[in-house]
């Protein structure tokens, strides 16, 4: 598509089991669902692209005015917790997102967890309710309690949003009354949005549609005595009166459901259809049961036309998008050249192209590259340099950069590709040839001057395995698949090592090394050559600035200027010492600060790149069982240098920064930190004892217990939030779901790192316990290091 103004790219999110994938198939796919076989459906594990066209119709008023025809690019996102990569990977390329919901279960963590991704990313939401045929089939259908239920799942999402505020938005809030949420059956293709019936009712008593859709939700009343509209439930006489949505929503398509399913009479059936307007084909017409009430409903309230509208209504297009995501996506300037092209979606500037993951090819071992293209144009024979996700100009990982020739231009049409001349600004492309040279991750450009969109960070739980292959000739191939895919061992072996036959190790959980108090002397630290002294002490970060380095409020690559004052007014650093932070660590990323707080020290630059490369080290192989340690500020208070310039090398200091950062840590009480899940478990009363002794066993703390009424079913259901330690979640689905034989649902996902209480020096302690098993696994010395084992005297 030319015009970026027609283009909506959006991403299906939502947890696991809630149609997202049904109903993408039903935007795209609406009339094949008698003859289709969704029993054969598996869980989405990958993010998949698809695409529609959508051209309006020449009655439609309120769609003309943007256009007449739109491309829709969906991202089908899979909803398991443990494959939020994906997740992220899709938001980073959209410019909004359908949040997909159980109309049965309402939202959980999956659902907060995929909704707070979106907001954090500036993706606009809009919300889908799916299965919504279910609470219709029900006997005695109370529709009351249906609208209250789907209420009550509006006014929570209502209120996550509420707690993730984000003014470049404007405002994201879920309004039924607006047109941004749906009430769907993916599976029978059918749904609408209040805008749908809004508008039928405006033509039929010649009403404003906007006046009318105001009235659909919410407490609004019609009272047909003295035809008025009221916000009171009650008539003058104390009578009640019907809610407009049960009323002018509800019944409509109740008076479908209840004539075809129960009674094969034609004549009824005629009766409908000629009420509604709609004319069923032949073969349409030959269905009897729920299969001709799904044919009326599709015909009725198709979900195409009403999600498709509610996109292009409610989402916003990459021309509007970009203006204010450009420095959420953009590392560099916010005034140079590529970063005002990916601001306007200029199709004429240099080309900003982010790749955002490799698609199987039906070349074996070859793969495609889904990008989108931020800014100017891509097209077969075009010249570009291709950029991994750590190449900076300033020289890190400057051989992280490839020079090459786009050798196709591909674009997603409907489920598969279709090649293109040229791809503009605003859209979604597929590369091939691009893998042999970059991951996932990387930008291409045109332009020397361009820097990077911002990579995604990984937010997998820390888990490790060992892989081994059984050939030794297949190893090359294992190398090679592990540079494609460091993190995803499904990928690795499904993907990229084309099934080879793999040894896999149990998972290994990472622990984090910390200091809980600053260091109780200056740690002195002399080089081997005892010409050069090193003063520092360690203390700890803090758990919110930890965090906000974590999650990329804070980096490395920020203005230092900028970054210190953030830190003086947010944290309440000293102004001078935060503008002279020499580095983060580990990977010059992680949350630990090498801060130089020295005056007038001579000879203090030239052992500043020796000082950070040992700070690296040491930040990444912890003091007391080579973890990585975590939320660490380790100050240089002074430094003594010999005037020769050969006693202040790098074989000098490195190795004598590096037992001051162990030497300081030593001192400020060091302990283990452990991963842990934020854990969410939703059952009947039944299981309220089974699930609470499956808690102690593993070393759960609870956080929260909910008892709620379940509108749709009648029944007590508990919402137990907790605290688990990663180490003890192994199997803690499996059991959940077994001994309350599929009653209870899980969701579990990577909240925080947890102090483990104790003293690494206390014989028999779960501390000590721990440190000792690490290092015997790591064949360490099977002693932790005494705290003046670094330092020396003066």
């Amino acid at each position: 598509m030319e015009d970026s103004r027609n283009v909506r790219t959006v991403a299906i999110v939502g947890g696991i089991d809630n149609g997202k994938t049904t109903l993408v198939d039903s935007m795209l796919s609406p009339f094949l669902y008698e003859t289709a076989d969704f029993s054969a459906s598996t869980m989405t594990v990958k993010a998949t692209p698809v695409s529609t066209r959508f051209e309006v119709e020449p009655d439609n008023g309120i769609l003309k005015r943007f256009g007449k025809e739109f491309l829709i690019n969906f991202i089908d996102c899979p909803g398991h917790l443990d494959l939020t990569e994906e997740v992220n990977a899709a938001l980073h390329i959209a410019d909004g997102t359908i949040l997909v919901v159980d109309c049965s279960l309402g939202p959980d963590i999956h659902t907060e967890t995929m909704l707070r991704r979106a907001l954090a990313a500036k993706v606009r939401p809009a919300l889908v309710i799916n299965k919504f045929d279910l609470p219709l089939l029900e006997k005695d259908v109370d529709k009351e309690v249906i609208y209250q239920s789907l209420k009550r799942t509006v006014d929570d999402l209502t209120s996550m949003i509420s707690s993730c505020p984000e003014p470049s938005l404007g405002d994201p809030q879920l309004f039924p009354e607006h047109g941004n949420v749906a009430f769907t059956s993916g599976l029978h293709g059918w749904g609408f949005t209040l805008r749908q019936f809004a508008g039928r009712y405006a033509k039929k008593f010649g009403i404003e549609e906007e006046r009318i859709l105001a009235k659909l939700w919410g407490e609004n009343y019609f009272n047909p005595a003295i035809r008025k509209w009221t916000d009171k439930g009650m008539d003058a006489d104390g009578q009640p009166l019907e809610r407009a949505f049960n009323m002018l929503v509800l019944d409509p398509i109740l008076n479908i459901v209840n004539e075809p399913v129960t009674t094969s009479d034609q004549k009824a059936v005629n009766m409908i259809l000629k009420e509604l307007g709609l004319h069923l084909s032949d073969q349409e017409r030959g269905l009897e049961g729920k299969a001709l009430l799904n044919a009326i409903m599709r015909n009725f309230l198709p979900a195409k036309e009403s999600l498709l509208q509610m996109i292009v209504l409610h989402l916003p297009s990459p021309a509007v998008a970009q203006r204010y995501r450009v420095e959420t996506l953009y590392e560099g300037p916010m005034d140079d050249e590529s970063a005002v092209g990916i601001r306007e979606c200029d199709p004429k500037a240099p080309l900003v192209l982010y790749l955002s993951k490799n698609l199987p090819s039906s070349e074996k071992g070859r793969f495609y590259a889904l990008g989108r293209v931020f800014s100017g144009s891509v097209s077969a024979g075009c010249k570009v340099r291709v950029k991994g996700p750590h190449y900076r100009s300033n020289g890190y990982r400057k051989a992280d950069l490839f020079l090459t020739t786009i050798e196709d231009a591909l674009v997603v049409e409907g489920r598969s590709f279709r090649r293109v001349d040229s791809c503009v600004a605003g859209n979604i492309v597929v590369l091939p040839g691009v893998d042999k040279f970059s991951l996932k991750g990387g930008t291409i450009t045109t332009s020397d001057d361009t820097a990077n969109i911002r990579a995604i960070k990984p937010t997998m739980a820390p888990l490790e395995v060992t892989v081994e292959v059984k050939k030794p000739v297949d190893h090359p191939t294992l190398v090679e698949g592990l540079q494609r895919c460091p993190n995803r061992i499904w990928d690795l072996v499904e993907t990229y090592t084309n099934g080879l036959s793999l040894k896999i190790s149990a998972p290994i959980v990472s622990y984090r090394e910390t200091i809980m108090a600053e260091s109780s002397i200056t740690a002195l630290v002399k080089s081997p050559d005892k010409h050069n002294r090193l003063f520092v002490k360690a203390s700890p970060l803090g758990e919110d600035l930890t965090r906000a380095i974590e999650n990329g409020a804070i980096t490395s690559r920020d203005d230092f200027k900028a970054r210190a004052q953030l830190l003086h007014e947010e944290y309440q650093w000293d102004l001078t010492e935060a503008r002279k932070i020499w580095c983060f660590g580990p990977d010059a990323t992680g949350p630990n600060l090498l801060v130089d707080v020295t005056r007038g020290v001579q000879y203090l630059n030239e052992i500043k790149h020796s000082s950070i490369a040992a700070f690296q080290w040491a930040t990444k192989e912890g003091v007391l069982c080579e973890e990585k340690m975590h939320g660490v500020r380790l100050n240089i208070l002074d430094v003594f240098m010999n005037s020769g310039a050969i006693h202040r090398g790098g074989g000098q200091i490195i190795s004598t920064m590096r037992r001051a950062v162990y030497g300081a840590s030593l001192f400020a009480q060091p302990t283990i930190q452990e991963p842990m899940y934020f854990v969410e478990i939703q059952f009947p009363e039944t299981d309220l004892t089974m699930v609470t002794s499956c808690l102690q066993r593993r070393r759960a703390r609870v956080l929260s217990e909910e008892q709620r009424q379940s509108l749709m079913t009648e029944t007590l259901k508990y919402t137990i939030t907790a605290s688990l330690p990663i180490i003890e979640s192994f199997g803690f689905h499996a059991e959940i779901h077994a001994t309350s034989k599929g009653r209870a649902s899980v969701g579990m996902m990577l909240d925080k790192w947890e102090c483990i209480p104790g003293s690494p020096y206390e014989p028999g302690s779960k501390l000590e316990t721990l440190i000792m098993e690490i290092r015997r696994r790591k064949g360490l010395q099977l002693q932790i290091p005494p705290p003046g084992s670094f330092v020396d005297r003066l």
